[in-house]
């Protein structure tokens, strides 16, 4: 069985980078096949919200002085040699014996994917046995070879070398040797050799070994009695390690994690990774914080036919560091527990199950991976097995929800849902005509607050009608909601937002709403030539219109249980309900106006978008408590008129409190090739008004500055801030990043100097460190850059 998990290189000498680095983000160096062009990385398309990682740089590489001799048209396949014919080219040929030829001038020996040339050889016919002296270069499927004098055996491909200097063909490992045995067309040994990824007589870093052994077959070289050095300076003798020299997995030590962190202190990981078996490894990662003891991680991956998951588990058996909030912790044993599986049980159905569990609600606040770590204030459990087929989806399951937020009791959980069952169809009746449906049931369960289960109905009958010019679109909906409630019903009161109006306890054990919903969309779209900065484009004109109608019904008596009122935007415009969840459907008589325009170049890439549109009310909204006549005006605009730079900006204005209701503006600008800033702002009354701006500044093709900052102006302080720098070079590239966030936030329980609400902030510093073609794991800087700066790769 082929494993088709993602590769995890490994690092030759683990040890010595604990002391100076960090993980580094999983990914594989280029094999570029000597002498082509290295290829030309793509970069991010703007607006992006992921970007790939970019495989590691060799174009910083010199040229490698081996390669004046690299033939390409030379075979690749070992296997030939047994077969193939020995071609024999010189200027001199002396052979007066029978079996030995002595050949001089430009000598070159060729057997399938070997070739040897030499100042002269001496070549036995019948033992295939050859001797060759001065300028020796030597070339096969997998190395190249520069040597004083070598003698060997072309049939067993065996040979042995003085003075060498090697390159590898499928990686950048090269070096320098005292001797190099060639023991046969998979195996060679170097004695008194070097070993780098650098430039050939330009090492950053290498390690000197009394011997290497490089085994192609498995992509595994082994040194003895190394030791390792950066520039001339040596700083760790390992006497037995391994190495890989392609990009398949292999057990051994990842790169280490070096960190430091407001809650935890000093920590030092060293992973060992166990390649168990194609289908299936594992992780051990043992720990150490200085502020709060020693930690066991380990991570477990199977593939198997018709299934595959994840577990990792991480556990400390005695903190002794300081506790905060409700959970006391001090010397405790603690652990979390996170697990995922997805398998096919039979054609068109699958399970899918998640499980996350923490010993206690303060452990991800004290071990959260504090450098890349957003606050986590809940963990979510689920178990569901799907089913779809042409038309039709379902699912059956169950979620649970545990709370990790260290300053508040589990009141504010969200409901259990124990079980869930979803049905969802879309028929095609004709060309034109389709009916569907979405039902769900549901049972809510929360200690504390009322309980009960939900079902909820919703047929529909949809047509559409046009063609590339205009579109009619009606739909006939019903939607019917059910509850059979329980635990405390009686004396339950609720008096939120979402139910305004309630006059005391429900007074129903089984409430219901039904209703029909009615809407018709309908559009025009209109089209020209224009030229705009000397450039063509066709810009289109589209009107639009949407009328909704739902009859009013009064929802007071009605429980909320995982319903709340979505933000307003340009796509709320043309939804029949404003709120999520089934627990409230509002009322409408409306009718929305809205006009796009966009400008498309040739290739039909959308360059400018435009759009604004409101809805007129002919009937007071019930459900939602007004009675405006008019919503907020909705304006958006997106502009990309090159590869450079795009802008992309909303605005919604109310005439009915004359005042801003939302706005942000987003820009994004290219620097050179690998540079990228951002900027944007974000505005909503009364919520939120927050700054942000990031960038990848290059300095050098080296260097570069990376930083993103996030301003809370409704809360008067800094929500989230990095900066860092960044390194790269032919064989190494270096990470230093420094982060100061928002942890947790305080909500006044137990005693608080500052009281209320306070935010709780966090700093963190990690040193990430590759040294190219030794391997990676997936390391912490670039995912975290990855999320804060739109465009990072």
């Amino acid at each position: 069985m082929t494993s088709k998990f993602p590769p995890r290189r490994l690092l030759a000498v683990a040890a010595a980078l604990a002391l100076i680095g960090g993980p580094a983000d999983a990914s594989s160096g280029q094999n570029v096949p000597p002498g082509s062009p290295e290829p030309v990385d793509q970069a991010c398309p703007l607006g992006s919200f992921h970007c790939a990682p970019r495989p590691l740089n060799y174009a910083m590489c010199r040229p490698n002085a081996l390669l004046d001799f690299y033939d390409p048209s030379l075979g690749k396949d070992p296997a030939l040699r047994e077969t193939s014919p020995t071609r024999v080219q010189a200027q001199h040929v002396d052979s007066s014996s029978q079996t030995i030829y002595r050949l001089s001038g430009t000598v070159k020996l060729q057997r399938a994917d070997q070739q040897l040339q030499a100042d002269s050889v001496d070549y036995n016919n019948t033992s295939t046995d050859y001797d060759a002296r001065g300028n020796v270069r030597y070339q096969e499927a997998g190395q190249l070879l520069a040597a004083s004098h070598m003698r060997g055996n072309t049939d067993a491909s065996r040979g042995i070398a003085d003075d060498v200097r090697y390159q590898m063909l499928d990686s950048r490992g090269n070096g320098v040797a005292k001797q190099g045995h060639l023991l046969d067309a998979q195996h060679s040994r170097y004695s008194m050799a070097t070993y780098s990824t650098c430039d050939v007589g330009h090492h950053l870093w290498e390690f000197r070994a009394k011997s290497i052994t490089i085994d192609k077959d498995t992509g595994v070289g082994v040194a003895r009695n190394a030791t390792m050095r950066i520039g001339n300076v040596p700083f760790l003798y390992l006497p037995y390690f391994t190495f890989p020299t392609d990009d398949r997995r292999k057990s051994g030590f990842l790169y280490p994690t070096i960190g430091n962190t407001s809650r935890s202190g000093f920590e030092v990981s060293a992973p060992y990774y166990l390649n168990l078996a194609p289908n299936y490894d594992a992780t051990l990662d043992p720990r150490t914080y200085s502020d709060r003891g020693a930690m066991l991680a380990g991570e477990f991956r199977y593939l198997v036919p018709g299934s595959n998951g994840q577990l990792n588990v991480e556990y400390v058996p005695k903190d002794h560091g300081e506790s905060d909030g409700l959970a006391d912790t001090k010397g405790d044993s603690r652990y979390l527990a996170k697990f995922y599986d997805r398998t096919a049980l039979w054609p068109g159905w699958q399970f899918v199950g998640s499980y996350n569990h923490a010993s206690d609600s303060s452990y991800l606040y004290d071990y959260g991976d504090s450098l890349s770590h957003a606050a986590v204030y809940r963990l979510a459990s689920s178990a569901a097995v799907r089913g779809g087929g042409t038309w039709w989806n379902a699912s059956f399951g169950g979620t649970i929800y545990q709370n990790v937020n260290p300053f508040v009791t589990d009141r504010t959980l969200p409901y259990r849902q124990l079980p869930y069952a979803t049905f969802s169809m879309d028929l095609p009746l004709s060309r034109w005509l389709e009916f569907g449906m979405d039902a769900q049931a549901v049972a809510f369960r929360k200690p504390g607050f009322v309980e009960g289960q939900r079902e909820d109905i919703y047929p529909y009958l949809t047509a559409d009608f046009g063609s590339s010019a205009w579109f009619v679109r009606p739909k006939l909906a019903y939607r019917y909601t059910a509850y059979q409630l329980s635990g405390g019903y009686q004396g339950y009161g609720y008096g939120g937002p979402l139910a305004a109006g309630a006059t005391g306890p429900f007074d129903q054990k089984s409430p219901s709403r039904a209703l029909p919903i009615v809407s018709l969309d309908s559009g025009l779209i209109f089209d020209r030539s224009t030229s705009l900065f000397g450039s063509s484009y066709t810009q289109t004109l589209e009107p639009r219109l949407y009328y909704l109608y739902v009859p009013y019904r009064n929802q007071n008596n009605l429980p909320v249980f995982d319903t709340r009122l979505m933000s307003f935007d340009y796509w709320q415009l043309f939804s029949p309900n404003q709120f999520s969840g089934a627990d409230r459907q509002m009322d409408a008589n409306n009718l929305t106006a809205a006009l796009t325009s966009r400008l498309l170049d040739d290739s039909g890439v959308e360059r400018v978008s435009a759009s604004i549109g409101q809805i007129h009310y002919f009937s007071p909204q019930k459900v939602l408590a007004t009675d405006w006549v008019r919503s907020a005006y909705v304006a958006q605009l997106d502009v990309q008129l090159s590869d450079r730079w795009r802008l992309a900006s909303s605005y919604q204005w109310s005439p009915n409190t004359r005042l801003t209701d939302m706005a942000s503006v987003e820009l994004q600008r290219r620097l050179g090739s690998d540079g990228i800033f951002n900027f944007s702002y974000r505005y909503r009354r009364g919520l939120l008004e927050q700054y942000n701006a990031s960038v990848v500044y290059p300095i050098s093709d080296r260097w570069k500055l990376v930083g993103a900052w996030t301003y809370s102006v409704k809360d008067r302080e800094t929500v989230d801030a990095l900066a860092g720098v960044e390194y790269d070079s032919c064989c190494v590239s270096l990470q230093l990043v420094a982060r100061n966030y928002i942890n947790q936030n305080y909500y006044g329980f137990g005693p608080s100097p500052a009281g209320g609400n306070t935010s709780l902030r966090d700093n963190a510093i990690m040193f990430e460190v590759v040294f190219k073609g030794l391997g990676s794991s997936g390391g912490q800087i670039d995912p975290l850059l990855r999320r804060d700066i739109l465009g990072y790769q």
